[in-house]
């Protein structure tokens, strides 16, 4: 399958640059992915769209502030971390800029109290590194790091609370799980009060759901591993709902990925509490075993994450629902709007 199939024009001015003042200001649109029929709300609206007996999964992992800029120790260059995944022992995978000069047994320092040395390189600028410090590590990151806000936002948040959805609990993600950030409090505690369920499960996002398609085929594209957990509470929620017939619907890609990965590991039977790493790569032809529903913001052309969404609604749908958001000009990406596919 071509990656070129999911291409759409995307007019630069609907990249999301900011959030709302208010999450659930967000505009929805819902897409009925059995007879393709397209509605437009505001988000605050997704509650008339979700029945009693429902179950709602949420991302609750928390971002961290990835983001680390410095320098080489030798030259005094700038260089820049993006932190990706906690491997112990004060190691880490990591994105590194430039790339070209940031080679295995360069060390980077940041300021006075924490210092990086780079032990292997990987593809596309990915480098196992080991830091030393004096003091407790997430307590200097809290202090040197920055929101990794993604490369088309291009002004600072001055308020690191909105990369973070309400509910952010599990450190450890390299970016937010954005479907999350358009819920509050209030309509959380409206929808629980309707008869819907509110599931946790925890994906650490990191460069498996934002890597660029590098090939022409889908088939060959390979996800980066990202660790996931589901608890024994989920587990029997999930069960639960589904015996009596309601509904899964996951909020975001990444739940539902980490919902499926469980899913297959249990062959779509009753679920157990799991935990690990996932590559789990969802494009058409996949058949969900547990996924229902989806709320989800709008993504890339060409990127996992729109092949994700078509694999659930089908594509030609979905590039038909895209299109109408762009002639709607719905703002696109992490800040962007809102999707509820059904």
């Amino acid at each position: 399958m071509n990656v070129d199939l999911y291409d759409f024009h995307l007019p630069e001015h609907l990249i999301a640059q900011t959030p709302l003042k208010e999450r659930t200001a967000s505009r929805l649109l819902t897409l009925n992915k059995a007879d393709g029929t397209i509605g437009h709300h505001t988000f605050a609206d997704i509650i008339d769209y979700l029945n009693p007996g429902d179950t709602l999964v949420l991302n609750d992992t928390r971002v961290i502030p990835a983001r680390l800029f410095g320098v080489k120790e030798d030259t005094g260059a700038k260089a820049e971390v993006l932190l990706l995944k906690n491997m112990g022992e004060d190691r880490w995978e990591a994105l590194v800029k430039p790339g070209k000069k940031l080679k295995k047994g360069a060390v980077i320092v940041f300021g006075d109290e924490l210092k990086a040395v780079i032990e292997e390189e990987g593809e596309m600028g990915a480098r196992i590194i080991r830091f030393s410090y004096k003091g407790i590590f997430q307590e200097i990151l809290d202090r040197l790091g920055e929101m990794p806000l993604p490369p088309y936002i291009k002004e600072k948040l001055d308020d690191r609370e909105r990369y973070q959805t309400v509910y952010a609990k599990n450190e450890g993600s390299a970016a937010a799980p954005t479907a999350g950030l358009h819920f509050t409090t209030e309509l959380l505690e409206k929808i629980k009060a309707k008869g819907v369920s509110i599931a946790f499960i925890t994906l650490h996002v990191g460069l498996g759901t934002f890597r660029p398609m590098s090939v022409d085929r889908v088939e060959d594209h390979v996800m980066h591993e990202e660790y996931y957990s589901l608890n024994e509470e989920t587990a029997k929620l999930l069960n639960e709902t589904k015996e009596r017939g309601g509904r899964v619907i996951a909020v975001g890609t990444t739940s539902t990925r980490t919902l499926e990965t469980v899913a297959q590991k249990f062959k779509g039977g009753p679920l157990q509490a799991s935990s690990g790493w996932t590559s789990i790569f969802i494009y058409p032809g996949y058949q969900f075993l547990m996924v229902d529903g989806l709320i989800t913001n709008f993504h890339l052309p060409k990127s996992t994450l729109v092949m994700l969404v078509s694999a659930l609604a089908g594509r030609e749908t979905i590039l038909k629902a895209y299109q109408e958001a762009i002639d709607k000009e719905y703002r696109f990406f992490s800040f962007g709007d809102a999707m509820f596919i059904y």
